[in-house]
């Protein structure tokens, strides 16, 4: 019902017959023990939750895909707020004159930092919301700080001036340095990694958590699209969201890709509520 012609060529190429007539499925799903799970299973814990939060890998086509569809589905059910990684703080305005008609497409790629897959990857779930008069947040931090806190620590953030302190999570920001995730990230990093490149992404993690925690509104369940490493394990986003708000509701689903559907890597057991398993065959987005 929601898909774009891009969504629907994607569609078209990723679930066609293979040569020998037998379907070649694209993704499966998982809950967090593993097991299969059904679409409808999964969209009826789905529309159990206050805040949704939907890792991506950001050049699958399949998440992509998938993350308009079922916000499209939940839409029918009832009001949303939709919210993403993808959009910074400080251009918030700019999204909101968009999304009331104020300003057109060209006018909101010049004056906002979009990411390069803007139009293919992020356009059709900013028009979902604007089509449908939805809130859309632009939770993450405007990268110059994240830049600063990479290079100096959370110390970087002292100069900031008042005003533009309404674009990053209150100050101090909490931060456990022995978080799985933050540890893991050190590991991936090596020898360029730092306790500050850690902050970082804590930074990140803080400031998403503090504007979803305060846009989130009674009835209407709050959608957030970020990495999936972002929420990964419950940690990232949820631990700060379970400091701000532990009594509202989270899914978290988190994409990975295998050169099998099916099973599940016993790696990615307990990474989310719901995994989705893409082909690791299926082409980018950029």
């Amino acid at each position: 019902m929601f898909l774009r012609p891009l969504f629907c060529a994607v569609g078209l190429l990723l679930f066609s017959l293979s040569s020998s007539a037998q379907s070649l499925p694209a993704y499966a799903l998982f809950n967090a023990k593993g097991k299969p799970l059904s679409h409808k299973a999964a969209m009826k814990q789905l529309k159990r939750a206050d805040i949704i939060l939907f890792g991506e890998l950001h050049n699958n086509a399949i998440a992509h895909w998938l993350q308009l569809e079922l916000t499209g589905e939940l839409l029918a059910d009832r009001p949303l707020v939709l919210g993403a990684e993808m959009i910074e703080r400080d251009d918030q305005a700019t999204l909101d004159r968009y999304l009331r008609g104020e300003i057109d497409q060209a006018a909101f790629d010049t004056l906002a930092r979009l990411w390069k897959n803007h139009a293919s990857d992020y356009k059709p779930l900013v028009d979902l919301a604007k089509d449908n008069g939805l809130p859309f947040v632009a939770t993450n931090v405007p990268r110059r700080y994240a830049r600063a806190v990479s290079r100096g620590g959370f110390e970087a953030l002292d100069t900031v001036p008042a005003a533009e302190r309404a674009w990053i999570a209150p100050l101090p920001i909490a931060f456990d340095p022995e978080l799985p995730r933050y540890l893991h990230m050190l590991t991936m990093m090596g020898d360029h990694g730092t306790t500050d490149m850690v902050k970082a992404q804590a930074l990140k993690d803080a400031t998403m958590a503090h504007y979803i925690a305060e846009h989130v509104r009674p009835g209407s369940p709050f959608i957030h699209y970020n990495g999936s490493y972002h929420s990964d394990f419950f940690e990232g986003i949820n631990w700060y969201l379970q400091r701000l708000r532990p009594d509202l509701r989270r899914i978290t689903i988190a994409t990975v890709t295998q050169s099998e559907v099916k099973p599940l890597d016993a790696a990615h057991r307990g990474q989310a509520d719901i995994l989705l398993v893409v082909d690791a065959e299926v082409p980018g987005t950029y």
